[in-house]
Parts: C-alpha cells; sequence; structure tokens
C-alpha cells in the first residue's frame, strides 16, 4: 500500500466539491487553517459551482477531481463535503496521475465510494474532515490536530474510552484499515468497485438513517460474505438515526453484534470516527492494530 509522504510547510493543496455544492463562507475556516499549517491554499475551478443540489454538473465535478489527482505539484486533495455525488463520477476517473504522484486525499462520508476505488489501486487514503467539518459539527480542536499529525507526521494511534462493553468483544486484531460509511459500502456490492474484507479491520459509521435500513444494509453485507473473516470491527458514530411508529426493537449496537455474534474477532464500539465532534482521521488502507477491551479500544498505525 502506498502511503503519501508527509507534507511540509509550502505544499499545496486543493479543495475540492465532487458531491454537495459549497459556499465561500463555508470553506472559508477550513481554508485559513489549512494556510496556518504552512500549506498554499488553491480553489478548484467549480469548487463554488451550483446545479440543484451539487456543486456543478457530472462534468464539471469530475474535471476538478480529475485536475486535482494528475497535478504533480498539489500534494493534498481536500473534499468541501460529502451530501450524494461521488458514485455518478467515480468509473469515469482516471488514476494514472495519482499512481505516478500519490498524495493525500481527504474526505470521508459519500467519498467512502472514492477511498474504496483508490484501495482498489493499492492508494492509502484519509477518511477524516472534511472542509465544512471546520465549523465544529463534525471536528474538534483534538479532531483537527490529529489530522495535522497524520498530514505531516508521525500518524498518530488512539486510545479511547470503550463504549458499549456489554456488547463490547475483546481481543487483538492486525489488518488493513477499510471501511467508512455503511449506506456507501452496501452500494459497492456487486459493482466493479467491491472489495475484499477477509483479514482487515473494517470500520463502519452512518448518519440519518431508519434502524430498519440499518438492519438491511447490514444483512447485505453479511450476506456478501463482507463480515466473515474480518481482523477486527470498529463501530464508529451513528447518529441521527430514526425508527418507525412500529418499532424495530433493536438498538444500531444491538444490530450489529447480532450480525457478527458467530465471529471471534475483536469489536468496539462509539469509537471517534463519523458524523460527531470527534471525528478522528484513520488511515485508509494502513496497516493497524486493534487492541479492544472491556475498558478501552487502542488503534496503532504500524509501518508497512
Amino acid at each position: 500500500m502506498r502511503i503519501p509522504p508527509p507534507l511540509k510547510a509550502g505544499d499545496k493543496a486543493v479543495l475540492i466539491a465532487p458531491a454537495r455544492k459549497v459556499t465561500l463562507e463555508e470553506m472559508r475556516p477550513a481554508m485559513q487553517d489549512l494556510r496556518d499549517w504552512g500549506l498554499e491554499v488553491l480553489e478548484s475551478k467549480h469548487l463554488y459551482g451550483v446545479q440543484n443540489q451539487y456543486s456543478g454538473s457530472d462534468a464539471e465535478r469530475l474535471s476538478d477531481l480529475q485536475d486535482a489527482f494528475d497535478d504533480p505539484d498539489v500534494r493534498l486533495v481536500i473534499c468541501g463535503r460529502g451530501g450524494y455525488g461521488t458514485l455518478r463520477i467515480l468509473d469515469q476517473l482516471d488514476l494514472k496521475g495519482m499512481r505516478k504522484h500519490p498524495k493525500w486525499f481527504l474526505g470521508f462520508s459519500d467519498l467512502t465510494a472514492l477511498h474504496m476505488r483508490l484501495y482498489q489501486e493499492g492508494l492509502a487514503s484519509l477518511h477524516g474532515p472534511m472542509a465544512i467539518s471546520w465549523n465544529g459539527k463534525t471536528s474538534t480542536p483534538t479532531a483537527l490536530a490529529h489530522l495535522r499529525s497524520m498530514l505531516f507526521g508521525p500518524a498518530p494511534s488512539y486510545t479511547v474510552t470503550a463504549q458499549s462493553p456489554e456488547l463490547t468483544r475483546t481481543g487483538t486484531g492486525t489488518g488493513r484499515l477499510i471501511g467508512g460509511n455503511l449506506s456507501m459500502l452496501s452500494q459497492l456490492l456487486g459493482t466493479p468497485t467491491d472489495f475484499d474484507t477477509k483479514g482487515c479491520v473494517l470500520f463502519l459509521e452512518d448518519l440519518d438513517e431508519y434502524l430498519y435500513h440499518i438492519d438491511r444494509m447490514l444483512v447485505h453485507l453479511q450476506r456478501g460474505g463482507k463480515l466473515s473473516h474480518l481482523a477486527g470491527l470498529i463501530v464508529g458514530g451513528f447518529t441521527e438515526i430514526k425508527d418507525n411508529a412500529t418499532s424495530f426493537g433493536k438498538t444500531v449496537e444491538e444490530i450489529i453484534f447480532e450480525k457478527v455474534a458467530g465471529f471471534d474477532f475483536p469489536v468496539c464500539f462509539g469509537f471517534p470516527t463519523g458524523h460527531w465532534p470527534q471525528n478522528f482521521p484513520l488511515l485508509h488502507g494502513a496497516r493497524v492494530r486493534l487492541n479492544v477491551t472491556h475498558a478501552q479500544t487502542e488503534l496503532i498505525h504500524l509501518p508497512e
């Protein structure tokens, strides 16, 4: 797996919006912080474009993403926000430039699809705060400090207090760290961006879904063999989850644990990743060691 070299002062970062539209006001806090970190911040041609909910047409959004990946002088590509739209341009993207000049790619949620596309090509990427996250909704000073460390080195390791200890499954697992947004992962099954989880540490998060839909997507992953041979499972934020008038009868944690009850790999809940303020950056595709006890979860990034 190819991990981009650490950033240094003077490196170029470009803001893109491959999905939902953004405004200059929403981008300013991130742009200022990135400049304070010593980076030269560029704005993609169609960053503030508008076509209904998107930041421009499919062709315009693809063009910005392609230009950012192809430019050998750009060292960081940071997404303005998620929403929906990445899947529409995923198959048209040419990754020759990224393979020749690997660079940091940062985003989460809808960008899970692109993380998996990069993973197929042997390219590590960063699941973490996007530019719109600098408003504090999905970032805190701690999360941003971890992000800076991840980008400039060294990659941080995390030790967090255990959540849902009654469902926690203790143990240690080592493997490639992959995953992201559950809704996006379920959409990739049976497509050219399908993925193999065997021997991997899988992490999951999601936002604004019904409990029955969470169950349905996990059954989809289960039937596709994605939960059978994991080295570990990290459950992040499942926020703004809804139920019907007739209750589904299980919590998100109970739904997930039910799907992996027959296996023996470690499982932790409430890890700080996803659509909540403590959105710690995860090095997608990297080798990690996951240590889970009833008291805490430890995630260590390992050398290649």
